[in-house]
């Protein structure tokens, strides 16, 4: 399928999902992000989940991160050239909705691209070669071929990978990794 097709087809699924089955779906991811080895991880990249497309509560996953003393990373969305911006995401920064729905830092410390060690990438489905459909903007693709050869990436996901995504481009950034219920 394309990536029209499936955006349009996972966003309606994950849409359906009764909140019972959600917390089911997350409860296996935390538990497969918990086992991630960490020693060599400084600094995480989370996004920050919107509520309104019913995404992945990435929270337990930010506590998880800083009770192991890792810096937290978020990003702000610069809609004139669809960018992101990162920043130290601390226990008190404040947060604000965009015109979209996504929360963004508001006066927090900006942080560079290259400090970023492990970046978690949201999604709506993923191919068996790690290939993604978010929601068409392409933030993270520009996002991901900035980061150091050396930064993982982990995609997450409520839904199983497909066999291929038929319309992938040559600035379409694979992940190192895509985590889904198992």
């Amino acid at each position: 399928m394309l990536k029209s097709e499936l955006r349009k087809l996972y966003k309606q699924k994950r849409n359906t999902l009764t909140e019972v089955e959600k917390e089911k779906l997350q409860e296996s991811i935390y538990q497969q992000i918990f086992k991630l080895k960490t020693d060599d991880i400084r600094t995480v990249h989370l996004f920050l989940s919107m509520q309104k497309f019913n995404e992945i509560n990435t929270q337990p996953i930010i506590d998880f991160f800083r009770d192991k003393g890792k810096r937290i990373i978020v990003s702000r969305c610069n809609f004139e050239d669809d960018s992101l911006t990162h920043f130290y995401f601390e226990k008190d920064t404040k947060l604000k909705l965009n015109k979209f729905g996504v929360p963004e830092p508001i006066r927090a410390k900006e942080t560079n691209v290259k400090d970023i060690d492990l970046v978690f990438v949201p999604m709506l489905i993923s191919d068996k070669q790690n290939y993604r459909v978010g929601y068409g903007k392409g933030f993270y693709d520009r996002f991901l071929s900035e980061c150091r050869k050396n930064t993982q990436t982990i995609g997450l996901n409520f839904f199983s990978p497909i066999k291929e995504i038929e319309d992938t481009h040559e600035f379409d950034v694979p992940l190192d990794f895509v985590i889904y219920p198992k």
